[in-house]
């Protein structure tokens, strides 16, 4: 008879969140899949539960995961955990997940609380819509496009961030978005649980005289969807015009088909072709 996977979300700080029904869950499978066992065992020694542990995190997932899965078809219930919240979403978990789902396991979810939707809840800023980005690469030219394909994104975003990281991310966030509205939160459901509504500028200059401490989750505003939906100038109008000319169509009918695609005057940007 084939096993079964729990996905089991863990308190994000205050361990009066563990709900009940985690608590039995953990007790009564036959082993837990954690990202940092050490992290875990604080969490079962505090509720007096007695289960082992299988390291599974990011470097070793591939070749775990195989191993976990064939322990479940084998008629083993696990229950996977990550260090904190919710865990399979920005997480090696979700490897986990799919590997079951494929083989046929049962996956049941057991949810807990989640940093960035509790983060957002309590933020005030726009939740109707919204893209969670997770962290930022620490590798430049991902970070970079990372970051450009995001400038004209009008949804809420949600990053998560560590502390000494935040001032360089606060800053890059700067020059790629200008100074939007921003809420920076640390330490969800710990005792210096804090958020922050201030500009992109207004927090990099608290966080040049303070030292970032704990963990972030930044809300920050979408881009101005009436600043979007600017209409072209008349350099940006000639350009494209010279990109139909330089298809073989004619100068009087480029500068016609873009001005009608523009509103911009024809006979303009005719005579900046010639």
């Amino acid at each position: 008879m084939i096993g079964k996977l729990y996905v089991v979300g863990t308190p994000i700080g205050n361990l009066s969140d563990f709900s009940p029904r985690a608590r039995e869950t953990l007790a009564s499978v036959d082993f837990i899949a954690a990202e940092d066992t050490r992290v875990t065992q604080k969490i079962l020694n505090y509720f007096d539960i007695k289960k082992p542990l299988v390291s599974y995190y990011e470097h070793n997932r591939r070749e775990r995961g195989e191993m976990i899965v064939s322990r479940i078809l084998n008629g083993e219930v696990c229950a996977v955990v990550t260090d904190a919240g919710m865990p399979c979403i920005s997480d090696p978990g979700q490897d986990l997940v799919y590997l079951c789902h494929e083989k046929g396991i049962p996956v049941e979810s057991v949810p807990g609380p989640t940093a960035f939707a509790t983060a957002l809840a309590i933020s005030g800023m726009e939740s109707g819509r919204f893209t969670f980005e997770g962290f930022l690469s620490t590798n430049k030219p991902s970070r970079k496009e990372h970051l450009e394909e995001l400038r004209s994104e009008t949804r809420t975003m949600i990053f998560n961030e560590a502390p000494h990281k935040l001032k360089a991310t606060l800053k890059d966030m700067y020059s790629y978005f200008g100074d939007r509205e921003i809420a920076v939160v640390k330490e969800l459901t710990k005792i210096h649980e804090t958020v922050m509504r201030t500009s992109l500028k207004g927090a990099i200059d608290f966080f040049d005289v303070e030292d970032p401490r704990g963990e972030y989750v930044l809300i920050l505003a979408g881009a101005d969807k009436t600043k979007e939906k600017q209409p072209p100038t008349l350099e940006e109008a000639v350009e494209n015009a010279k990109n139909l000319v330089s298809k073989g169509v004619s100068v009087n009918e480029a500068a016609k088909t873009i001005a009608s695609e523009t509103g911009i005057k024809k006979s303009l940007i005719y005579k900046e072709l010639l």
